[in-house]
């Protein structure tokens, strides 16, 4: 029998909702009625390689002979931008539907799955006004262009990570150039790029933050400090996007004897709980999500549910 081009399957949520269990059972779902899926990673940390344990990465046995892509992709001393994956999974999710195959989006940074699902154009860069806005990083930290940000774009402090300086002088940038706000640069009407299912997991507040606590404690357990200790010998540090994520800047400020590791973890815990916020708020302005509980992600009768619904969207019987 032939199948219609699958739709993008795409699971959005806070990070610690249960994402990628989801989108793995949902696969084998989807495999069980004949429909191959493969899932792509929408996590912008997980396209490195070697930050496994800070990220959460599902390790290979623990993905069901599910294929998995866009995971490893980049050296640790690389940058990773929004316009570059684009580009990449963009090419990628055609190839797997025009073969066939139901691509499975699966993440929680939200402007890299928003650049992949709409019709999104980035402003371009100007090495001029960066090297401005970097030396003044230098020489003043980070507080002062904090502070210009949030006068000039109030909605910035809800919509990125504040301390990631990398974020904030793009933010700037971008404003020099064009004159528009992060929240400007989204559609205003978002028009889907191609037929997409959208799957939404969320958790109560209170016990998503008590989860949360508990994974960034068990992740030094893990040995997310000799981890970060092996990424400084392959030039974590030349990148200021590995460098800065959540859980990695702490690490290496705690190998560099700046932070204890209880002010290290605290301070994780702290910015993944203001991480998680800025995820709920960001994915709930996306029109046309089905939103389900961490709990209803793992029950058989709704992943049936689910599979069945995509399975007929492609004239397969579940």
């Amino acid at each position: 029998m032939e199948h219609k081009v699958p739709p993008v399957i795409t699971v959005i949520g806070a990070t610690g909702v249960g994402k990628s269990g989801f989108a793995i059972n949902l696969a084998q779902k989807l495999r069980a009625a004949n429909i191959r899926a493969e899932i792509i990673n929408a996590d912008s940390m997980q396209l490195y390689r070697g930050m496994d344990i800070g990220t959460a990465k599902l390790p290979l046995a623990q993905r069901a002979g599910v294929m998995h892509h866009m995971l490893d992709v980049l050296e640790p001393n690389a940058e990773a931008t929004v316009s570059a994956y684009q580009k990449q999974t963009g090419k990628l999710i055609d190839s797997l539907r025009t073969a066939g195959i139901a691509p499975i989006l699966v993440g929680g940074s939200g402007l890299y799955i928003n650049s992949v699902l709409y019709r999104m154009d980035f402003a371009p860069h100007n090495e001029e006004i960066r090297a401005q806005l970097e030396s003044r990083y230098a020489s003043s930290g980070i507080d002062p262009l904090i502070i210009e940000l949030i006068k000039r774009d109030p909605t910035a402090e809800k919509m990125l990570d504040l301390q990631n300086p990398r974020r904030v002088i793009r933010a700037l940038e971008v404003l020099q150039i064009t004159g528009k706000t992060i929240a400007a640069q989204l559609p205003q009407k978002p028009e889907l790029l191609r037929p997409t299912r959208l799957y939404g997991i969320y958790e109560d507040r209170a016990v998503l933050v008590e989860r949360l606590a508990e994974r960034t404690s068990a992740m030094w357990q893990q040995g997310l400090i000799d981890e970060v200790a092996g990424l400084l010998d392959l030039g974590i540090l030349q990148s200021r996007t590995a460098s800065q994520a959540i859980g990695y800047a702490q690490a290496i400020a705690q190998l560099a004897g700046e932070l204890t590791q209880s002010e290290a973890i605290a301070q994780t815990q702290l910015l993944t709980r203001k991480y998680a916020r800025r995820q709920v708020s960001w994915f709930k302005r996306l029109h046309d999500v089905t939103w389900i509980t961490s709990a209803q992600s793992c029950d058989e009768r709704q992943l049936h549910e689910i599979g069945a619904d995509i399975a007929a969207s492609v004239n397969t019987e579940i």
